[in-house]
């Protein structure tokens, strides 16, 4: 069983920053992109920020410049820092991984943790 368990959401003023962390564990074999999600009220849920297993980067227009995604692959966590935090990044944050658990590729998903930027 694989679980993708995201912590370092919270409250922040506008301008702030915030860290997201996110570690995957269980049954792993390999792990291909990994990436943060994110949905508002209302929203669909849409691509924050991406990054491949070769560290390739993408970023949705919005955060680029302002957000950066990075990965440990020995410690199989992924993670978001966050700048200049604006109103508009008020949302459920989730993140993705593609990995293979020994039975084939699959498409994971965490809890969410959410985030609110105050104006």
């Amino acid at each position: 069983q694989v679980q993708l368990v995201e912590s370092g959401g919270g409250l922040v003023q506008a301008g702030g920053s915030l860290g997201l962390s996110c570690a995957a564990s269980g049954s792993i074999f390999s792990i291909n992109a990994m990436g943060w999600y994110r949905q508002a009220p209302g929203k669909q849920r849409e691509l924050v920020a991406r990054i491949g297993s070769g560290g390739s980067t993408n970023y949705a227009d919005s955060v680029k410049g302002r957000f950066t995604i990075s990965r440990d692959n020995a410690k199989i966590t992924v993670y978001l820092q966050m700048n200049s935090l604006k109103p508009e990044d008020t949302a459920a944050y989730y993140c993705n991984a593609q990995l293979d658990n020994g039975l084939g590729l699959g498409n994971y998903w965490g809890q969410g943790t959410q985030v609110t930027v105050s104006s």
